[in-house]
């Protein structure tokens, strides 16, 4: 099997993979090909998935480590509870999903567990005519671009990262779930991959509310410099969605936001969460 890819970006961040279907995964060989490029690439899309059929949907996803229940328990699918429906569709008065319709920040899953999410897999289910475009940046090259002067500043600190902080601005609040697994975690900033070793800036701009041993105002001057350089235009990828569309992407290595639509249009996204190995789980 000829399994290539394409690139979206003009780095290699982000590319489609060619050649694999959902027929495939369970084969020992592809699957070595998908981890690997998953970690030379670090977001990686995959058209025409068959996305009524759940089962499979997790089956990509384990692919590349066990699957996490979402705490999230009101909007997990019935047949699959591995996957979280993102969505704003209703039934009757009892919403089918998370986030809704409006904007959703830069973030990166779960940063706000002890062990946060290592992957996430979004396939497009039901979209709308336009708008709803999820963009991803990449924390690598953002890092290896920093001025030497403010690597120093920021090697060794740590950021507080705050659920609330996010639901605050894009979300609801936590449930009782949630609240009890926590919803409130220290990391550092500059993160090391537990897979490649690799350098990345780890402090989301959506959940972190402060860096821990700043005042309030260097704190938040220090964020600001982080995030302005964190996300230009090149180290991002805007994703428009098609039908089928499944983007896997690296949480360790790569940050994420959501665009509006109109919200007259339904949109429906199922996704998985992906953990990492218990040994390499907590951020350094």
């Amino acid at each position: 099997m000829n399994i290539t890819t394409r690139n979206l970006t003009h780095t290699d961040f982000a590319v489609e993979v060619i050649g694999v279907t959902l027929d495939d995964v369970h084969k020992e060989g592809v699957q070595r090909r998908l981890q690997y490029l998953w970690l030379k690439h670090q977001v990686l899309l995959f058209k025409n998935l068959d996305t009524e059929n759940e089962q499979r949907l997790a089956g990509l996803s384990k692919v590349f480590g066990r699957l996490e229940i979402h705490s999230r328990i009101e909007y997990l699918s019935n047949q699959v509870p591995e996957l979280l429906y993102i969505s704003n569709v209703k039934e009757g008065d009892r919403k089918i999903g998370a986030l809704g319709d409006g904007e959703a920040g830069w973030h990166t899953d779960q940063t706000y567990r002890p062990t946060p999410a290592l992957g996430s897999l979004l396939a497009a289910h039901v979209i709308p005519p336009e708008g709803g475009n999820t963009s991803f940046a990449d924390m690598y090259r953002a890092y290896d671009a920093l001025p030497e002067e403010l690597k120093h500043r920021i090697s060794g600190l740590k950021a507080v990262h705050s659920y609330e902080h996010f639901n605050e601005q894009y979300s609801e609040p936590s449930n009782s779930k949630q609240k009890a697994d926590g919803t409130v975690q220290t990391h550092p900033v500059v993160r090391t991959h537990p897979i490649t070793g690799r350098k990345s800036i780890y402090c989301p701009k959506s959940v972190v509310p402060y860096i821990v041993g700043l005042s309030p105002q260097d704190s938040q001057a220090l964020l600001e410099e982080i995030h302005e350089r964190s996300f230009r235009p090149e180290f991002v990828y805007e994703h428009k969605w098609n039908l089928g569309d499944g983007v896997l992407w690296d949480n360790a290595a790569a940050m994420h936001r959501r665009d509006t639509w109109d919200p007259a249009y339904p949109r429906l996204m199922k996704r998985t969460t992906i953990r990492p190995p218990e040994d390499l789980a907590v951020p350094f």
